[in-house]
């Protein structure tokens, strides 16, 4: 199957291109053509998130120059769990969907193993390095260094805004050695993702570097984390017979796209409810109809400050008119207060413990009306371990927040740090001499 552009359906590649390209010639992101309807029928009965992955995305991979390594892709990105977790009790029915248990702590794992999985494999006849230029809001920048560490052929650099991610984050982004590179950058996330999009258009370094994207505009971030929302709509449908409803954290749209595609594969999923920190771009755009990106503005959910998500442009070529998104997707924006006391009470509620963004979801989810809330399975995504965020989560709980292992050996490398300003100039330098 070949993916074609979001501004022009005419303009289609193989997939393995599409993941080395990262975004189409033409500016637009790249998206399946099609949706298989069997790919969920394929999937009945399949227990592990490797061997989910396998069948489900065949049909992606289907006359690509990756098929018959489809399996040992899938082996090597998917193995750490993504368990689904019943949360309280009494009438309502919700579980925890836990995507931090990955080298990094977020659900960036997922997404970013895959990617370099599938990268390292793809048949070369530029023997080049290909530098991964990723603008990273916190985690996403992590969970690359961490995929690509070390591999053979690559080079990552990392664009994250200065002073604008959590210190562990920070420190997260900033420990890699050999082929990571790590920039500060003197303004918000959208400085960032406006340079490496400026980069990727830039002739020079087009000329004289090979540069791709692992954030999530590339579709080989997206497909792998459909796995995750089909593996716990159908865990659901198997217990209840029901469809599961889906309240996802959202920033740059990525996840929100791949659990929409998930549903489109005609996974047994109903109703999703992103949750914005006080970044409203997409809750009022869902409001209105009327697009109005703007300045990021900083939040204790940071991994969340984006003020025009990329994403959007797969969405809107998905739903061509506003009544159809609206009819199938909620908007709602979580202030930093709420999510503050949305992180005691869980906690207080249940023992819950939750990172920022996922505490924006919980919010989300308790703004639902009663019925609502009692008459459907709500999945509540959580996406980092709050351990990333102890400095916010620690004093509203009051307890110390152990880091888990994967990520305190993390933290025990050594890191510097290197502030470059937000402008393509200093960026270029950099990228041509490393």
């Amino acid at each position: 199957m070949n993916v074609c552009s979001t501004r022009d359906e005419r303009l289609q590649v193989p997939l393995s291109r599409a993941l080395v390209e990262g975004i189409a010639v033409d500016g637009g992101l790249y998206v399946p053509v099609r949706f298989p309807a069997q790919a969920a029928r394929a999937v009945a009965g399949t227990a592990t998130l490797d061997l989910l992955a396998q069948r489900l995305l065949a049909p992606f991979f289907e006359g690509d120059a990756l098929a018959a390594m489809l399996p040992a892709i899938a082996t090597e990105a998917f193995d750490f769990p993504a368990p689904l977790r019943p949360v309280g009790g009494g009438a309502e029915r919700l579980s925890i969907l836990e995507l931090y248990h990955g080298p990094t702590a977020a659900f960036k794992d997922f997404g970013a193993r895959f990617l370099a999985a599938c990268l390292s494999r793809i048949p070369r006849s530029d023997q080049r390095v290909l530098t991964m230029l990723v603008a990273t809001s916190g985690d996403t920048g992590g969970a690359v260094a961490a995929a690509f560490h070390e591999r053979p052929g690559f080079r990552v650099v990392l664009l994250y805004p200065a002073g604008k991610v959590s210190p562990l984050q920070e420190r997260q982004l900033t420990c890699w050695d050999g082929n990571v590179r790590s920039y500060a950058v003197r303004g918000n996330f959208d400085d960032c993702q406006r340079l490496a999009k400026e980069a990727f258009r830039d002739a020079r370094l087009r000329e004289t570097l090979r540069l791709s994207s692992a954030n999530s505009i590339n579709i080989g971030r997206l497909l792998p984390q459909i796995t995750y929302f089909a593996a716990a709509s159908l865990l659901i449908r198997a217990a209840e017979g029901n469809t599961a409803n889906f309240v996802i954290p959202s920033g740059n749209l990525g996840q929100a796209v791949a659990c929409v595609w998930a549903r489109e594969l005609g996974l047994p999923i109903g109703e999703i409810v992103l949750a914005h920190n006080a970044n409203r771009t997409v809750p009022d755009f869902m409001a209105d109809g009327r697009w109005r990106p703007r300045p990021s503005i900083a939040t204790i959910a940071s991994a969340m400050d984006v003020g025009d998500p990329s994403n959007i442009e797969r969405l809107r070529f998905l739903y061509q008119d506003h009544t159809t998104m609206t009819a199938r997707i909620r908007a709602v924006s979580i202030g930093d207060d709420a999510i503050r006391k949305s992180i005691q009470f869980e906690y207080r509620q249940s023992g819950l413990m939750l990172c920022p963004h996922s505490a924006a979801g919980a919010q989300a989810y308790r703004m639902l009306s009663d019925a609502e809330r009692r008459d459907s399975h709500w999945v509540l995504v959580a996406t980092a371990h709050p351990a990333k965020f102890r400095e916010i989560v620690g004093p509203l709980v009051g307890r110390e927040i152990a880091a888990p292992p994967a990520l305190s050996r993390l933290l025990e490398r050594p890191h510097t740090r290197n502030d470059i300003d937000a402008s393509l100039d200093g960026l270029r330098e950099r990228l041509l001499a490393a």
